[in-house]
């Protein structure tokens, strides 16, 4: 385990930087965990997957396939690399304070 530290933040999170409590999610510890992804500014696109993300897992408790997070959020995959370069599984759960996803996102 690590800590992360971002401004007035601490957030503990595993050896590949997502939370060991998702439970303990807010948006200013999304803004941390953005901070780690390079992004300095989350915009209404970011946050409408950060937000559908959430839903799901708190819903199924798996994050969910790209398939279905680009055909509810209606964004291209494409778009969704461009608004977290290191994708929907490194990128976008981490952001959104998921455990790490496993199989295909």
């Amino acid at each position: 385990m690590a800590i992360l530290e971002w401004q007035d933040i601490m957030v503990t999170v595993d050896d590949d930087g997502f939370m060991e409590m998702p439970k303990e999610w807010n948006e200013r510890t999304a803004l941390a965990l953005a901070s780690t992804e390079g992004l300095e500014n989350l915009t209404e696109e970011h946050w409408k997957v950060i937000n559908y993300l959430r839903t799901y897992y708190e819903q199924y408790g798996i994050a969910p396939m790209v398939r279905r997070l680009c055909k509810e959020t209606g964004l291209s995959l494409q778009r969704i690399y461009e608004l977290f370069p290191s994708g929907p599984a490194k990128g976008a759960c981490k952001v959104a304070g998921l455990a790490r996803p496993t199989g295909c996102v």
